[in-house]
């Protein structure tokens, strides 16, 4: 049953690059990139062009709103020192989501295979960057994400129940495990659940910032604006500052680069791409920004900066006998949230693995339920290791890091294709001066804080990035195999009721 099914899911390989450069579907016309052209019309995973321009924007808002506006604005706060600068900041970071968003808009409409990065860097660069990309989201970038977004989950979910002392660190951590565990089941039994959870889930997500909105607007009726003067009192103006409180506010805009994964099922991509993403981040740094001042309305600065549930103490104070709502809604935000990450980071390591740059393992899908479950339990396993090992901070710290270096890999395989591929279609071009902007904004991300303030994160990240090669000239460009690996991935195929798939491409 297990050979059946996965030679039915299979897609045979061949010319990839082109084919995925330009269709992204098989001849059959039934299948996508991820799961193959056979997969059954009642298979969540079969691909079709169903997303307008609305669910092109719900998608976009629903993943950049995550934790990172409930956990962040004291983390920025603390770095810039000063309210004024500290929405600077907060616009800043919306102005170049938007523009890395429209730049990616074109390469997602130049190449509609999926994969995202991954598919840009084997157009431009060719199988190195690309496989050091899937290297380092599978390993790092995707359990970071939900690590951090775990960790924010368990914060919040922790004080809901602890009222006269901060919580236990081993509880917070625990609870963030169990977590992971909840949404690793989820998204292993049904396709068809995990999107229901990140349906219902961002519902309460929307309902919790409107709720922090109408309060902070109601102080400020009352005249509580002590908070919003003198703005720029105290700012600090180092450049290390500055960069690190840019990653921190980054981390609650990340998700900009989301419809990118998607671009295969967008109806119309080359219109509903770039609308999606010119209405959807706008309206994302308003949230923010009207958020921020809500807080402030309610906070004072040294309030905000000395609690790490910004949103919950937000409660507190202005919701009185139904201040419960607010951990209520925001650790159900944060859950949709780790849903949505685990959900996209096993088809990222889904589809990397197919092209033999990761074990073979990883790229199986279950036989009945087809999920990619093995997959999809990496990804949870790193991530639990990474919530037992670290705390928010430093998490957030290395993810933006290692981040921006492929944000800014993208930008530069825009700017190569121009020129070695002058002629390629494409449906949707930006100005060349914004992948230029954002590339030179990324390296200063990327080396301002190593300047400023060396951490020893930073070396770790570039040397788990080199340390790529090891394993991609034996095994990958070698094609170098064990009989260990075989007889663990036939274990596993057996373990875990999963049957192998061929080539993403066609």
């Amino acid at each position: 049953q297990g050979n059946n099914v996965g030679k039915e899911t299979c897609v045979s390989s061949g010319e990839g690059e082109e084919a995925g450069g330009e269709e992204g579907i098989s001849s059959g016309g039934t299948g996508d990139k991820l799961e193959g052209p056979g997969t059954t019309k009642s298979d969540a995973i079969h691909l079709q062009r169903r997303l307008g321009l609305f669910s092109g924007v719900a998608l976009i808002v629903g993943t950049m709103i995550g934790s990172g506006i409930f956990v962040s604005p004291s983390g920025l706060l603390i770095r810039t020192g000063s309210v004024g600068m500290s929405f600077v900041i907060w616009i800043a970071c919306g102005v170049l989501s938007l523009l890395g968003a429209l730049a990616y808009a074109e390469l997602g409409t130049m190449n509609t295979s999926s994969g995202a990065e991954y598919a840009y860097f084997m157009d431009a660069f060719g199988p190195l960057p690309a496989f050091l990309f899937s290297w380092v989201s599978t390993l790092v970038l995707k359990p970071s994400q939900m690590a951090i977004i775990c960790l924010s989950f368990a914060k919040y979910a922790v004080e809901a129940f602890v009222t006269e002392c901060d919580p236990p660190d081993l509880v917070v951590k625990l609870s963030a495990v169990l977590a992971i565990l909840v949404i690793l089941f989820i998204n292993c039994y049904s396709v068809n659940l995990a999107t229901s959870v990140m349906n219902i889930f961002t519902a309460a997500k929307l309902i919790a910032i409107l709720i922090v909105i109408f309060g902070g607007s109601y102080k400020l009726a009352q005249g509580n604006t002590q908070n919003l003067e003198n703005m720029f009192e105290g700012t600090t103006y180092s450049l290390g500052n500055i960069a690190t409180a840019f990653y921190t506010g980054l981390w609650a805009y990340d998700g900009w680069n989301n419809l990118n994964y998607v671009t295969e099922e967008i109806k119309n991509p080359s219109k509903n791409l770039p609308r999606s993403i010119i209405i959807a981040i706008p309206l994302v740094t308003v949230c923010y920004v009207l958020i921020n001042i809500s807080y402030l309305a309610v906070m004072s600065t040294v309030e905000m900066t000395e609690s790490e549930a910004v949103a919950v103490t937000f409660g507190n104070r202005i919701l009185g006998t139904m201040a419960w709502l607010m951990p209520l809604s925001v650790t159900i935000s944060t859950f949709g949230s780790a849903n949505g990450t685990l959900f996209a980071a096993g088809r990222l390591c889904f589809a990397a693995s197919r092209e033999g740059h990761l074990l073979d393992i990883l790229s199986y899908v279950h036989i009945r339920r087809l999920t990619p479950a093995p997959g999809l339990i990496f990804h949870s396993l790193i991530a639990v290791a990474m919530v037992l090992s670290g705390t928010i901070d430093s998490l957030i710290d290395f993810f933006s890091f290692t981040a921006w270096i492929f944000y800014g890999g993208a930008m530069l395989a825009l700017i190569v294709m121009r020129f070695t591929r002058p002629n390629f279609p494409r449906p949707y071009k930006v100005p060349i001066i914004i992948p230029i902007i954002v590339l030179g904004i990324s390296m200063y991300l990327i080396v301002a804080p190593i300047i400023d303030t060396p951490q020893i994160e930073y070396l770790y990240a570039s040397f788990f990035i080199l340390g790529g090669l090891i394993f991609y000239i034996p095994f990958v460009y070698y094609g170098v195999s064990s009989p260990f690996m075989e007889r663990f991935t036939v274990f596993c195929q057996l373990l875990f009721e999963v049957s192998p798939t061929q080539s993403i491409y066609e």
